[in-house]
């Protein structure tokens, strides 16, 4: 009799693996701005190949970037997301702010003067609250990854003070506290996508644009004319791993579990990437851009300040808008690190 129980209990068992199978789509579209080899590419491609090893093939992930799936829109993919038009995304904050205000921490100019003071916020109580906030918007938000700290470039001037920028035309994205960042420093910022900056910069008709080194690097961006770096640390561009809620309600608890984990590892190894070679310990990658003949410069910290004090206006007039209590979360946070 304990035989045929067991027997009965391996074949219930079997078909409702069998059933949630067949429930699971054949493949789920992951979109991204950029591919392998930039670290945001390689963390999302870690993601599909740890996910599809871990699940046994249940659940496969195809990597669909230069966020194609929303006509090259930036700026939709959260809301194609949450719509379902996107099963899951490697999203940039920035590029998701238009949707969710309270992203637009992580561009509060000057706010995070290091790696520690990012770490401070996506691994703390700041990351908790931001991942709530993700996920009452309608989509599961599972791990942290990262673009880098955006510095700025161009093909004009070296820049060193907010004077330097004054009248540049600069390309910035498609949310607003860029284009009030900018415009209190000087410059003239030009809101637009990535595929139209390419071109805009070999020809001139953008003079600069802001973007962290390992964008500039693989693009080799001195040949097109961006031959002057400013390193400042001005805002940093985490990212997040992230999931359509149907979808995700869609796996069994086991398949969540081997999901979550498989971003939480393809996000260490992403940030471990975008790292390398800019750190006080490892310096490669800029040393590596100096010797293509460009000038990088890095601000003193009186340099520095003077570039706080000229967006603090910007600071303070965004810090209502994204919530006074988690910009002040934000600030003791980066204090306490």
């Amino acid at each position: 009799m304990q035989f045929f129980k067991t027997v009965i209990a391996a074949v219930a068992t079997l078909a409702a693996t069998a059933a949630v199978a067949q429930e699971y789509k054949e493949e789920y579209r992951v979109s991204t701005v950029v591919p392998a080899p930039f670290p945001w590419g390689i963390a999302a491609e870690k993601w599909a190949e740890l996910t599809a090893e871990r699940s046994e093939g249940r659940i496969n992930l195809k990597i669909y970037p230069g966020v194609q799936l929303v006509q090259g829109d930036q700026t939709r993919e959260f809301t194609a997301m949450r719509q379902g038009v996107i099963d899951m995304a490697v999203g940039s904050t920035i590029n998701w702010s238009p949707q969710i205000t309270e992203l637009n921490l992580f561009s509060m100019p000057f706010l995070m003067p290091d790696y520690a003071a990012l770490d401070a916020l996506t691994q703390g109580p700041v990351g908790e609250r931001i991942f709530e906030i993700v996920q009452a918007k309608g989509a599961v938000p599972l791990a942290w990854a990262e673009n880098g700290f955006r510095e700025v470039t161009n093909s004009k001037t070296p820049i060193r003070t907010p004077a330097d920028l004054e009248g540049l035309k600069l390309r910035v994205v498609g949310s607003p506290i860029f284009s009030d960042m900018f415009s209190a420093m000087g410059a003239n910022p030009t809101q637009m996508s990535w595929a139209d900056a390419q071109p805009a910069l070999t020809t001139g008709a953008v003079d600069g644009q802001e973007n962290p080194l390992t964008i500039y690097s693989v693009l080799n961006m001195h040949e097109l004319g961006q031959t002057n770096v400013t390193l400042w640390h001005y805002v940093a561009d985490p990212l997040i791993f992230a999931v359509n809620q149907q979808v995700w309600d869609s796996f069994t608890s086991e398949d969540q579990e081997i999901l979550r984990q498989a971003a939480i590892d393809a996000g260490a190894i992403g940030i471990e990437i975008a790292r390398k070679g800019l750190t006080d310990g490892d310096q490669s990658l800029i040393e590596d851009i100096r010797g293509k003949g460009v000038e990088v410069i890095t601000l003193t910290d009186a340099e520095r300040q003077a570039f706080v004090d000229a967006t603090r206006p910007v600071y303070d007039a965004w810090k209502e808008k994204i919530g006074a209590d988690l910009v002040d979360l934000a600030e003791q946070s980066i204090a306490n690190r």
